[in-house]
C-alpha cells in the first residue's frame, strides 16, 4: 500500500514558488501570531545559537478509526547555514506501533524507503543512514516508547523534510483507551501541530486530554487522574457523540515556557466507548471483519494469587522501597473471596505460609504486611527455584481444594535480573516452568530495570497464558506494579472460545482466552469467504464465578457493513481508512505470529512462522522485528513509487522495439510514443481492455465526466510531433494538459502541464512542476513529486495520478507530455462518463467468434504493427460482450506507469470503435478556451 503524504503550504514551498518569504532571517518563519517585539530575547538567543538544522514545521496527525491510530508525522528542518550540516529527524512511537512507511525529500529530491525482510544477524542500521526501532517481542506491552532515529546531511541553506507513519492497535486498559503521541523534538519548534480525530461506531463515553506528561509514569500505569485535569496550553476539543477533535497548538513563546530544550512530553488522550450487550461490535468493510468483545456487569470471579518477589541484593534502594509500596497497596484491594500467598527469593527461597493459600482476613493481611515489610535485599538471582516453589505452591493447593473451577489461578513474578543462581539456561527453566504448570494456571511476568532478560521473561508468560510487563529504571515502579496489578486483578470470565459460522471465515486470529480481566478488551479479526451472505453467527462460550455462560445472535452483514462505511467516511482518512478492517487483520495476525514464533521449540516451527510473519509484514509494508528498513541516502539512485491504478489508466507506454531513439543525449527513463494508448481494468468483470485514440494536434479528449453528481470533470488536450525515422505514422500525439474541474465544496480549476500546476480556487496558485510541494483545502488536495508526478485528491473519494514526463534534450518527434490514471474512482457516480469514466461501473465479458470471422476483423489500414504480429489468424478470434455490442479483440502486452509495470491486455482496434459509447469525439479547442474563462468568471478572477 503506498500512502500520500499531504504537507501544508508551508515556507518551503513558497520558496520554491519563488515567493521570496525570506524565513533565513532570524524569526519571520515562526508564524508567532504575536508581535516580534514581545518574542522573549532568551527564544530569539536560543534560536540564534542553533548548529543544527532549524525545525521549522513538526505535524504530527492521528486518525482513530475504532480504537486502530493511523499515525502520520511531517518534520520540516531548514539549514540556516551555507555549509552541509547534519539533521537528526528523531520521533519516539508507543512500543506495539509498527512503522508503515518513511519517506525524505531532501532539497526538493526524494529519497524514499523500502521494507525488506531482515537478513540472520542483521546489523543496525549506522548513523548517518538511520537507526531503526529495536527489536520488539511479539505483542509485548512496554511501558517505555522506542526511538526512530534518522540522521541525514543537509545541505546549506536548504530543507529536508522527513515523512512517517505508524500504526497500531490501541488496548483497552482499566476501562479506558489511551493514545499518546510524544513531543521530544530536542528544540524548539517555528510551527508544532498535534491532531488527534477519533472515529467510533459507539458513543464517546468518556474522554479526557492530561497534561503533557513528562515525568517518570509512563502510558498504562494505571495511575488516575485527580478531578478535571488541566488542558495543555491552546489544546481545543471538538466533540459529538461518535466524533471528537483534538488539536494542540503551541506557539513557540509556549512551548519555551513549558521547556526551552524541546522536551515538552508526551501528549495523552484517553478514552473509552459504550460497550455493546451480548456478543459485543463487529464491524465489517470490504470482506474482512473485526469482532471487539468487551463485556460489563458480569460478577467478579474469585482469585488465587501467589506473588514471586525477587529479592536479590541488586533490587536494594529504591527497587525494593518501591516493590514493597505497591505491595502494600494491593494487599489492601484483595477480595473477601480471594485466596494469596507470598515467596520472596535471592539464593534462598522463603515461603510466607508453607504450603497454602489463606483467606483475605485482617489477620493473615497484618502478617503479610510484615513479611513484606521485614524482606531485605542481598545474595543471588534463583529464578528456576522460584518459580518452581510458585507452581508447585499453587498446583499442591488446586488439587487439594477441587473448587479451582470456579476461580482463576495466576503467579505474578517479579524480578530485575538474570539467572544467577541455580538453573541458568533459559531453554531449562522454560521447560521447567511448562512441566510445574500443566496448563492448571497462569504466569503474569515483571521485569524492572536494564539487567532482566526480557526474551525469558515474555517466553514465560507467552507460554503459560499470561503476559510481561516491563518497567524501566528510572520509572515509578510502585504505580507500574500497582496499575498492572489493577489490569489483572479483576477477573470476570475465564476459557472463552469465539466462533463464527463455518465456512464464512477464514484466517481467524486468535480465538480462543485463557482470562478476560475487567477493562480490558478481546480483539478477533478475520476473512469473509462469502461476501453476499447475508449473516455471519457469532457464538461466545465461557465461564464465570459459578457457571457457564454462551452468548451468541446472527449479524447482518451489509447492515453493519453500511454502518462501518459510514464511520470511516467521517474519519475522512482517504484509502487508508478503507482499508481499515483489513489492517486490523493484517495487524493481529503479525502479533500471533510473533508470539507463536516465540513460543516455537524447534528450529523448524520457528522458520515457518518467520516466513509467514516475514510475508505478512511485507504486504502490509511493516517495520516488524522480522524485517528491516532500506533508506535511500541522498547519494543514492531515486527510485520512483506510483500509485496503483485501482480503476482506469491511460498513458504512452515505452518504445515497443520499433523506433529506436536517434539522440544520444536522450533520457533512457522517459517514454516516446504517440497517440495516447489507454489501459482500462473494468473493476466488476476483472478484464484488462486496451486501445489507442488516434487524435489530432489541439483537440481536447473528455476522460473523466461526472459533473452532475461528484461535479468532476477531467479533459486532456492534445499535442502533435513529427513521427520517428522510418514509422507507419506520419505524426504522434501526446497529452500537453491535463484540466480537472471541481464544483464541490468549492468550485476549483486545475490545470496540470509538464512545467507547472495552476490552481484556480479560493486563491490563485502556480507550482512548478520540478518542486516537491502539497496543497490541500476544503477537501482538495494536489500533491507533486518534483518532475515524477502530480496527484489530486478530492475529498478522499477521488484520486488521479499525472505522471511528468520531461526531457532535456528532446529528439525531434519528442515532446514533454503527460499520462494519466486514476488512483481512486470510489467517489465517481455509476452515471459517470467520458473515455475512462464510462468504464468504472460497466460490465462485459469475454466470448469467442466464429472462425470465419477471423480474417475479416483484421483492418487493412491497422497503425499498430506489434499488433499485426500478435492476432491469431489460424484460431477463432475472442470478442468482448459489452451491453448489445460485440467487439473482436487480441491479446497483448502494455507497459504502464511509465514502462515500470507490464500488463497483459485485450486489444480494441480502430479507435476503440464498438467499445466506447459513440466515437472518441473531441472537444474543440475554442470550447474548451470558453470553459476556462468560464471557471474564470465563476471562481471572481475576471
Amino acid at each position: 500500500m503506498i500512502i500520500t503524504f499531504l504537507l501544508c503550504l508551508s515556507p518551503f514551498a513558497m520558496g520554491q514558488l519563488g515567493l521570496d518569504p525570506e524565513d533565513d532571517k532570524d524569526l519571520i518563519d515562526l508564524d508567532l501570531g504575536i508581535a516580534l517585539r514581545r518574542v522573549p530575547r532568551q527564544v530569539k538567543a536560543l534560536l540564534n545559537k542553533e548548529a543544527k538544522p532549524h525545525i521549522q514545521d513538526l505535524s504530527v496527525k492521528t486518525t482513530i478509526i475504532s480504537r486502530y491510530a493511523f499515525t502520520a508525522v511531517s518534520c520540516t528542518m531548514l539549514n540556516r547555514h551555507s555549509a552541509a550540516t547534519k539533521g537528526v529527524f528523531q520521533v519516539l512511537i508507543p512500543p506495539t506501533a509498527y512503522v508503515s512507511n518513511f519517506t525524505m525529500i531532501i532539497a526538493g529530491r526524494v529519497y524514499p524507503s523500502e521494507v525488506k525482510p531482515k537478513e540472520k544477524k542483521v546489523k543496525q542500521v549506522k548513523d548517518g543512514n538511520g537507526k531503526s526501532q529495536k527489536d520488539k517481542q511479539g505483542g509485548q506491552s512496554a511501558s517505555e516508547m522506542e526511538t526512530f532515529q534518522v540522521s541525514v546531511s543537509v545541505p546549506g541553506k536548504n530543507r529536508a523534510v522527513f515523512l512517517l507513519t505508524y500504526e497500531e492497535l490501541l488496548q483497552r486498559r482499566l476501562g479506558r483507551y489511551e493514545h499518546v503521541t510524544s513531543l521530544r523534538p530536542l528544540q524548539l519548534v517555528s510551527r508544532l501541530s498535534v491532531d488527534v480525530t477519533i472515529v467510533d461506531g459507539s458513543e464517546i463515553t468518556h474522554l479526557e486530554v492530561l497534561p503533557l506528561r513528562n515525568g517518570k509514569s509512563s502510558p498504562g500505569t494505571g495511575a488516575k487522574t485527580q478531578g478535571r485535569p488541566t488542558l495543555p496550553v491552546t489544546t481545543t476539543i471538538k466533540q459529538n457523540k461518535t466524533y471528537c477533535k483534538i488539536t494542540f497548538n503551541p506557539n513557540i513563546v509556549q512551548q519555551a515556557r513549558i521547556a526551552t530544550n524541546g522536551i515538552l512530553g508526551d501528549f495523552v488522550v484517553r478514552y473509552d466507548v459504550e460497550r455493546e450487550l451480548g456478543i459485543g461490535d463487529v464491524q465489517v468493510l470490504n470482506g474482512h471483519f473485526v469482532h471487539y468483545f468487551a463485556p460489563k456487569d458480569l460478577p467478579v470471579v474469585p482469585k488465587n494469587v501467589v506473588f514471586v518477589i525477587d529479592t536479590s541484593a541488586s533490587m536494594v534502594g529504591t527497587k525494593i522501597r518501591q516493590t514493597k509500596e505497591a505491595l502494600f497497596t494491593i494487599l489492601k484491594d484483595l477480595r473477601p473471596n480471594d485466596r494469596f500467598n507470598f515467596i520472596s527469593f535471592s539464593n534462598r527461597i522463603k515461603v510466607w505460609q508453607v504450603g497454602q493459600l489463606v483467606s483475605v482476613t485482617p489477620n493473615n493481611i497484618r502478617d503479610a504486611k510484615k513479611f513484606i515489610y521485614m524482606i531485605t535485599p542481598t545474595g543471588g538471582t534463583d529464578i528456576n527455584g522460584a518459580i518452581q516453589s510458585g507452581s508447585s505452591l499453587l498446583s499442591n493447593y488446586l488439587s487439594s481444594t477441587g473448587d479451582h473451577h470456579n476461580s482463576v489461578s495466576l503467579i505474578i513474578f517479579l524480578t530485575d535480573g538474570r539467572p544467577t543462581v541455580g538453573e541458568r539456561k533459559s531453554p531449562s527453566i522454560l521447560s521447567n516452568t511448562k512441566s510445574a504448570v500443566q496448563e492448571q494456571f497462569c504466569i503474569f511476568t515483571i521485569g524492572i530495570g536494564n539487567d532482566v532478560d526480557y526474551r525469558l521473561l515474555e517466553r514465560m508468560s507467552l507460554e503459560n497464558c499470561g503476559m510481561m510487563r516491563r518497567i524501566r529504571e528510572d520509572s515509578d515502579a510502585s504505580a507500574m506494579l500497582k496499575g498492572f496489578y489493577d489490569e489483572i486483578g479483576t477477573p470476570l470470565l475465564s476459557d472463552i472460545r469465539v466462533g463464527y459460522t463455518e465456512d464464512s471465515v477464514q484466517y481467524v486470529t486468535q480465538n480462543l482466552f485463557t482470562n478476560y480481566f475487567n477493562g480490558s478488551e478481546i480483539v478477533i479479526a478475520g476473512k469473509l469467504t462469502n461476501q453476499s451472505a447475508e449473516t455471519l453467527h457469532v457464538q461466545v462460550t465461557a465461564s464465570n464465578s459459578d457457571k457457564s455462560i454462551v452468548l451468541e445472535t446472527d449479524v447482518a452483514l451489509q447492515e453493519r457493513e453500511r454502518e462501518t462505511q459510514r464511520q470511516v467516511e467521517a474519519a475522512n482518512a482517504g484509502s487508508v481508512g478503507d482499508d481499515y478492517a483489513e489492517r486490523v487483520w493484517g495487524f493481529l495476525s503479525v502479533n500471533d505470529g510473533l508470539k507463536s514464533r516465540l513460543r516455537s521449540h524447534n528450529s523448524q516451527e520457528r522458520e515457518e512462522f518467520t516466513k509467514q510473519v516475514t510475508n505478512l509484514s511485507l504486504t502490509y509494508n511493516l517495520l516488524t522485528p522480522l524485517t528491516t528498513m532500506v533508506l535511500e541516502t541522498p547519494d543514492a539512485l531515486l527510485n520512483e513509487t506510483v500509485p496503483n491504478a485501482s480503476a482506469a489508466t491511460a498513458e504512452p507506454p515505452e518504445d515497443e522495439g520499433q523506433d529506436k531513439p536517434q539522440s544520444l543525449h536522450r533520457n533512457t527513463q522517459q517514454p516516446a510514443d504517440g497517440d495516447p494508448h489507454f489501459v482500462v481494468e473494468f473493476p466488476l468483470s476483472k478484464l484488462t481492455v486496451c486501445f489507442n485514440i488516434n487524435g489530432e494536434p489541439g483537440q481536447v479528449l473528455r476522460l473523466v465526466s461526472d459533473h452532475k453528481h461528484s461535479g468532476v470533470t477531467v479533459n486532456g488536450k492534445l499535442i502533435g510531433a513529427p513521427a520517428p525515422a522510418n514509422s507507419r505514422k506520419q505524426q504522434r500525439t501526446y497529452f500537453s494538459s491535463i484540466i480537472v474541474v471541481v464544483e464541490r465544496p468549492r468550485r476549483a480549476y486545475i490545470e496540470i502541464t509538464p512545467r507547472k500546476v495552476i490552481l484556480d480556487g479560493k486563491d490563485r496558485l502556480v507550482l512548478p512542476c520540478d518542486t516537491t510541494v502539497a496543497v490541500e483545502s476544503d477537501g482538495l488536495g494536489v500533491a507533486i513529486v518534483g518532475r515524477s508526478n502530480v496527484t489530486v485528491t478530492v475529498q478522499g473519494t477521488i484520486g488521479f495520478v499525472v505522471l511528468v514526463h520531461q526531457y532535456k534534450n528532446p529528439a525531434p518527434y519528442q515532446r514533454d507530455h503527460l499520462g494519466f490514471y486514476i488512483s481512486n474512482s470510489k467517489g465517481l457516480s455509476k452515471d459517470s462518463h467520458g473515455l475512462l469514466g464510462q468504464f468504472l461501473y460497466q460490465e462485459i465479458g469475454l466470448t469467442e467468434l466464429p472462425s470465419n470471422a477471423t480474417v475479416d476483423q483484421v483492418p487493412k489500414n491497422i497503425s499498430d504493427p506489434l499488433a499485426l504480429s500478435t492476432i491469431p489468424i489460424s484460431t477463432p478470434s475472442r470478442a468482448l460482450k459489452i451491453k448489445d455490442r460485440t467487439v473482436a479483440v487480441v491479446k497483448k502486452t502494455r507497459k504502464i506507469y511509465s514502462g515500470t509495470q507490464t500488463v497483459n491486455c485485450w486489444f480494441v482496434k480502430n479507435n476503440a470503435a464498438k467499445l466506447i459509447d459513440g466515437q472518441a469525439n473531441p472537444i474543440h479547442r475554442g470550447i474548451l478556451q470558453l470553459c476556462s474563462a468560464m471557471a474564470q468568471i465563476m471562481l471572481g478572477k475576471y
